[in-house]
């Protein structure tokens, strides 16, 4: 009944220094989420100001595409700038040579297990206030 955020890095950077009101990283994933899909060494579970990771940006299908918070779909301003401050540090952390995937599962009785979509994320045709993650995707970020 919540979403869960998982990411993975190369960097080897204690995530959990950016903890804060709207951000909470924690190595330590629980055991009832599945991360056999991420791709590099550095594991986190990405949670948010309600503990879970309901409180960033979230669509859910069938259709999927980034785009700025419009009046027609009301977003919480705190999901909006938690959103802002997690895709920043994947920027920062992309920008000094490092690699970062993240899924985004729904967890819960009615969810459905099935292998997350992977998706490349060019995050140099992406503005920060148009990001926001898409239900049970896999998102590879690369710059160019």
């Amino acid at each position: 009944m919540c979403y869960a955020l998982l990411l993975s890095t190369t960097s080897s950077d204690d995530l959990s220094q950016f903890n804060g009101e709207a951000i909470k990283f924690n190595k330590a994933i629980p055991v009832r989420l599945k991360f056999d899909h991420l791709l590099y060494p550095n594991s986190w579970y990405v949670g948010s100001r309600t503990g879970c990771s309901c409180s960033f940006r979230h669509l859910y299908g069938p259709e999927f595409e980034f785009s700025v918070p419009e009046d027609w779909f009301p977003e919480d301003k705190a999901d909006i700038e938690a959103t802002l401050v997690l895709i920043r540090l994947v920027r920062s952390l992309i920008a000094k040579g490092e690699s970062v995937d993240c899924i985004d599962l729904w967890e819960g009785h009615d969810a459905e297990h099935r292998p997350p979509i992977s998706m490349n994320i060019n995050l140099g045709q992406i503005r920060d206030e148009e990001f926001r993650f898409f239900e049970n995707h896999h998102f590879d970020f690369i710059s160019e």
